[in-house]
């Protein structure tokens, strides 16, 4: 089976002595790895050097038998130039590709996470606070892939947290004052980063990114945030520990 869409390249490695094994984030099959054979022997074989993070228009034969298929075509349509001179922006597009990698299952078409992606890199070329612009990926990307913390109610006994609220990485949301945390791990959130939360989550892009956060919400949101992409990935992103 040929298929043909759009990819953004999350990360590529050298195959053999002339090819190249890339993941693509697609637009219509979601995580998709293929090997494009003679690119690294004839560079101008394919229109695209499948840097990371480049937009890409891709066919490629479908195996039915193996999750590597065959790129037999690739022309790039945008490198995202404007953020690739900066360490912070390029560290920021890392992290992204790197928690697209790990959240996403292969061949599991998600349009709104390609969308949010893509839409991630073209404001990291121009926006001016990076850690907001991480943190606002983060919540978008959570809410779209099955993680979404549970920040409307008490996440045990269901009533409205009105007043000193704790988040609870293990139970996935809030904690009223009166629910006890019988493991401990649960930590104080203030109702601004709760209202941030909630407000990035029912927003499109555009409107979340005009949400004005300061530098105590920041570092609340990225204190709890990276908390609970590592309890539940049971995992530490590489990325994370060079983002400030």
């Amino acid at each position: 089976m040929i298929v043909k869409t759009e990819g953004l390249v999350l990360k590529s490695f050298d195959f053999r002595e002339t090819s190249r094994i890339v993941t693509f984030l697609t637009k219509d099959s979601g995580k998709v790895k293929g090997v494009l054979k003679g690119i690294r022997r004839d560079p101008r074989k394919f229109g695209s050097s499948v840097d990371k993070f480049s937009l890409n228009d891709i066919v490629y034969y479908e195996y039915r038998n193996s999750d590597i298929h065959l790129v037999s075509h690739c022309d790039m349509k945008d490198f995202f130039s404007g953020f690739r001179q900066d360490l912070e922006r390029m560290t920021a597009a890392s992290y992204a590709g790197e928690l697209i990698d790990t959240i996403m299952p292969v061949e599991e078409k998600n349009f709104e996470i390609y969308e949010i992606t893509n839409a991630f890199l073209k404001s990291l070329e121009s926006t001016r606070d990076v850690s907001k612009l991480v943190q606002t990926f983060q919540i978008k990307i959570l809410s779209l892939s099955g993680f979404k913390p549970h920040l409307e109610t008490c996440v045990r006994c269901s009533q409205e947290v009105m007043q000193a609220p704790r988040f609870s990485l293990r139970l996935g949301g809030l904690l009223c004052g009166e629910c006890k945390d019988s493991v401990g791990e649960a930590t104080p959130i203030s109702l601004g980063a709760v209202a941030s939360i909630m407000h990035i989550q029912k927003n499109n892009w555009e409107a979340a990114l005009r949400l004005g956060m300061g530098p105590m919400i920041q570092k609340e949101l990225k204190y709890v945030l990276n908390h609970f992409l590592v309890f539940h990935l049971e995992r530490h992103l590489r990325s994370t520990r060079f983002l400030t």
